[in-house]
Parts: C-alpha cells; structure tokens; sequence
C-alpha cells in the first residue's frame, strides 16, 4: 500500500493570506497537509530566525480542512524549524512555500521569506518548492497558478530533488490562457537600485522610508525574467551552498600563508 504523502506548507504573508489559502487548497488534492506558518506577514526577512524572544505555534481553525494548521509568531524559517521539531510526527515527504504575494525571481531569491522557508526545509533534506506570483496585490487571483503548482509539486514528490536543491518557481500573473507553460531557467543578473526618502519626525529626528527601481541586467534568454517577460512559468533550481567552487583553485595560488611577521 502506497502512504500518501505529507505535506508541510508555509509562507511568509501570514497563515491567512490569499496565497497560501490556494496553496492549501490545492496540496489537499496530493497529500496530507499540515500547515505551519507565521501570524503576522514576514516579507523580506530572508533567512532570518528568532534567537531573542519566545516562540508560539498554536493550533489555528480557518475552514473544515482537512488540514491541520498551526500560527507561528516567528519567521518563515522559524515555521519549518518548529514544525520538524515539534509539531509533525514524521519528516514531510515535501515542503511548499507560497503562493507568495509578489515576485521571488532574480535577486528577490536572496531577501524572500518565501524562499528561505523552502531553503530551510532543504537544509533539512526536504524536498522544497517556493511559489511566486507576480502580483503584489492582496487580492491577488491564483486560480491561474493552480494547475502548475500542482504539476510540479507531484514531480517533485515523483522525481525527488537533489541533495542541496530548492526549486524557486515564479508564475506570470496572466490569465492561465496565457500561460505558455513551464520554463527551466537560471536567475537573471538583476538587482534593485535603491533610493531613502529621508524625512524628519514630529521630534526633528530624521527617519527614512526605502524605496528603489528593479533593473534587470541581464539579455538572455535562458533567465528567468526573459521567462516571466514572455509569459512563462519560470523555474529555477537554486541551491544554498554559497561556495564559488570556481574560484578556489585561483583562490589558493595567493600564498595566503606567506604572511609578514615583521613589524612595521
């Protein structure tokens, strides 16, 4: 007899986001779900986790399941820490992340929560998804994403991952007629020109608000913004080992021990 599979959803939008309601709905389709995710938004918390102050997850009722759900008051990478820990009775077969409220492509990948949940749950030898759509809005229509979240969560728990491997799937936010399908990609060189806008308190104490513009660097084609840009699911393997691997043996040619022990 086969055992259907566990499935850990998280996010960072906050347990009663859009997004992760349609995430829900449709890992419910695949497996037994259990859901760990945080109280509040966490947006652009990266990989951050809580060292300072107390940790709750309480057992939360949105709807009639059947999944269970618990609130968590710390970070997305907090959520998978306490579920693995405390919370499930067995290691989940996958974790998905999402359906994220905005963009996680290019350079986004590095500052999401979205991202850093599925990272951590990798970490852990999880196999992971993050989940994007390209719209920032609360009310956001994921009803177009659904078909392919679903495609490829049932590959991952098919197929597996890679040891070391997430998978950073962004989805255009384009009716689903418009979709073209599913792009392997790699992430384009991009990055966010940013700008403060300084102002001064009621006090004269000066505070400021960040704000920027997103440029993409990068013309090829293989990217995932060419893929978002044409009307693509895009899909990015990423993985969390950060080591320049190319730039070791250059990196031992500088004679780093040769070190100058006289004074000057």
């Amino acid at each position: 007899m086969t055992k259907t599979p566990l499935i850990l959803v998280t996010n960072d939008d906050g347990i009663n986001a859009p997004g992760i309601r349609a995430l829900i709905s449709v890992m419910n389709t695949i497996g037994d779900v259990v859901v760990v995710a945080p109280d509040s938004p966490q947006s652009g918390m990266g990989h951050a986790i809580t060292l300072d102050s107390m940790l709750y997850a309480e057992q939360v009722f949105f709807d009639d399941g059947p999944q269970k759900e618990y609130s968590c008051s710390g970070t997305p990478a907090d959520c998978v820490k306490i579920a693995i820990r405390e919370i499930l009775d067995r290691t989940p077969d996958l974790c998905v992340s999402g359906i994220n409220h905005g963009s996680n492509s290019s350079i986004n990948v590095i500052y999401s929560g979205t991202m850093s949940a599925a990272v951590e749950a990798g970490i852990e030898g999880i196999p992971a998804i993050g989940f994007s759509l390209l719209d920032y809005t609360w009310n956001a229509n994921f009803e177009a994403s659904k078909p392919f979240v679903k495609t490829i969560a049932q590959k991952v728990l098919k197929e597996g991952l890679p040891e070391g491997i997430v998978l950073n799937v962004n989805i255009p936010n384009v009716s689903k007629e418009n979709i073209k399908g599913i792009k392997v990609s790699r992430q384009a060189k991009a990055n966010w020109v940013e700008e403060f806008d300084k102002r001064k308190n009621p006090q004269g104490k000066d505070y400021y608000w960040l704000s920027g513009k997103f440029v993409n660097l990068d013309g090829g084609e293989d990217t995932d913004e060419w893929a978002l840009e044409n009307n693509y699911v895009s899909l990015v393997p990423i993985q969390f080992d950060l080591t320049a691997h190319y730039f070791l043996k250059e990196l031992n040619t500088w004679n780093l021990n040769d070190i100058e022990t006289n004074s000057a």
